[in-house]
């Protein structure tokens, strides 16, 4: 484990190089958001790739680029792109992102993702505020050496989505007007969909949205003690909901048809944090 802190640290030594000011808040923008990024004044981008240690981003509507910069006048590091387990990174690469801006001193972490609706009252384009999650990943990032200078051997997640910064998030939805659902993520490994007894399942057990991503990096993240809000844009409803093929295709369009209010909103936020 000793290894893995030293990859953190010259990860974070190459980014602290790079940068004027280290930023306050983290974002990570799942599928199709990244257009959040554009949004940054003063801008200095760093390519995953020319980070030491830092997996690459794969899949479709994910940059693979940091953008450190100011939105609302605050200082920002995001994320335009993340990692899968499904990629075949292990869930200790998924997370490596986390420590790294844990370490250069974050304390609060923005992630969003692009999420199938469960619940059948949601629609795709709504927004969702993720309150809880279920792990059914089946594997943990904290599995293993515990990284003692972030954080305890057992860590408590529950309010692993920060209370104080969901209502953060519900009063800017209501200054402008935006209607926000609430509800649990699930996260399942992918690529594949899920099918429509997996959904169904899913649904009895209190799922509202079901994704590939976002769980292990806020177990990492409230294992080193930041706070979080998390939200989904449901892109698409899960298998068997709708009687219609699932596509990434749909995912990337739906967030696009989306993307003002999305900016809108996550702005809001950043500017009452």
């Amino acid at each position: 484990m000793v290894k893995l802190n030293e990859m953190i640290i010259e990860a974070k030594k190459y980014i602290e190089s790079n940068l004027v000011d280290i930023p306050d808040i983290g974002m990570i923008l799942g599928s199709g958001l990244g257009v959040l990024g554009d949004e940054a004044t003063n801008k200095n981008v760093i390519d995953y790739s020319n980070i030491p240690n830092f997996p690459v981003s794969t899949i479709e509507g994910h940059k693979g680029r940091f953008i450190f910069g100011e939105i609302a006048n605050r200082k920002v590091a995001i994320m335009q792109g993340r990692f899968h387990y499904y990629e075949g990174y292990s869930m200790k690469e998924v997370v490596f992102p986390i420590w790294v801006m844990r370490a250069l001193g974050i304390k609060k972490l923005i992630v969003t993702n692009a999420a199938g609706g469960v619940n059948t009252d949601f629609v795709p384009g709504d927004l969702m505020l993720i309150n809880d999650h279920i792990n059914f990943m089946g594997q943990n990032p904290l599995i293993g050496s515990n990284l003692h200078d972030f954080g305890t051997r057992f860590p408590d997640m529950s309010n692993a989505y920060s209370s104080s910064m969901r209502d953060i998030a519900k009063k800017a939805s209501a200054d402008l007007n935006i209607q926000l659902k609430e509800g649990v993520y699930v996260s399942m490994t992918g690529p594949a969909y899920e099918t429509p007894a997996e959904i169904k399942m899913a649904r009895i057990l209190g799922a509202d949205a079901v994704g590939m991503s976002t769980v292990p990096e806020v177990i990492a993240a409230n294992h080193a003690g930041m706070d979080v809000i998390g939200i989904s844009c449901i892109t698409n409803m899960a298998a068997g909901v709708l009687d219609k093929p699932l596509s990434h295709d749909e995912v990337i369009r739906t967030a696009d048809e989306v993307k003002d209010k999305f900016i809108k909103l996550v702005m809001a936020i950043i500017k009452r944090m």
